[in-house]
């Protein structure tokens, strides 16, 4: 994939919700020549969510997990999207704006299933609904090694062969089939092997009582035409060790350059 340093694009990395190594997880964007960044924090960046807000930026990338307020050991509340929002992110889908969700980012706006529906996932913190289905809270477990291999052949994926990371996983389910996966995780994806999301909310850490969950997708990564806008979930990315991965900033950076291309535009668009 070749980069082009003669036009820098600008990307917009939006945060807040969930701790996390900054100098680490910047410094990760700071190395990637070629283009320029702009943070913003929720719920600044809601204020972006139009195309005519978000036109300086190439790409949108959500670090972020907006739609929830943690009331550890209580449950959080969870928080529906103003109408200006989910107006501004409709228009953003339909105007083709590429966008990246990062690791926890596919737990944001739980109440409104269209974001989910953008991501094809949502890691759920509590019990809840997509388009009028129950689902359980989600799983996770971390720290853990595991294996990524390359599915198919994809820009995304260019240069990567088989890899191993030391991260976080989740247990849960896609939502939607009209993905294209990208990386799959050498990992047993069943109830024993993970936590509850919803039990930890309660101060109950690495415990799993009461809880039912069946089998989730070894999926971590892939692409998906959302409205007009190319996309692309990338469910690593928990801390330091990561960030600092050659082959995580590969796959990032591949993702950027890919979701910001006229092919990426192009098939979304066809989809």
């Amino acid at each position: 994939m070749v980069i082009r340093y003669d036009a820098p694009l600008n990307l917009l990395v939006s945060t807040k919700g969930h701790p996390f190594d900054k100098p680490a997880f910047f410094g990760m964007f700071d190395d990637m020549r070629g283009m320029t960044w702009t943070h913003a924090e929720q719920p600044a960046t809601a204020a972006l969510m139009s195309p005519e807000s978000a036109s300086d930026f190439d790409a949108l990338l959500f670090y972020d997990v907006p739609g929830l307020q943690f009331k550890t050991p209580k449950a959080p509340n969870l928080i529906e999207p103003t109408d200006a929002f989910k107006t501004g992110f409709r228009d953003l889908l339909d105007a083709g704006k590429p966008m990246i969700f990062l690791h926890h980012a596919v737990a944001g706006w739980p109440l409104w299933d269209e974001y989910a529906e953008a991501i094809g996932t949502r890691f759920f913190y509590q019990p809840g609904q997509y388009k009028g289905r129950d689902y359980p809270d989600s799983g996770y477990l971390f720290p853990v090694e595991f294996t990524l291999t390359p599915e198919g052949d994809h820009p995304v994926t260019e240069g990567l062969e088989p890899f191993k990371l030391t991260d976080e996983l989740y247990l849960m389910d896609m939502l939607e089939d009209d993905i294209v996966p990208l990386l799959r995780a050498d990992f047993d994806f069943e109830q024993d092997n993970f936590y509850s999301a919803a039990n930890a909310l309660n101060a109950r850490m690495w415990t799993r009582d009461g809880w039912s969950h069946g089998p989730g997708t070894n999926l971590i990564a892939w692409a998906r035409a959302a409205g007009n806008a190319p996309t692309v979930t990338i469910l690593c990315g928990n801390d330091a060790t990561t960030y600092g991965d050659e082959n995580f900033r590969r796959l990032l950076r591949n993702a950027i350059d890919w979701v910001t291309s006229d092919a990426a535009a192009d098939w979304a668009r066809r989809q």
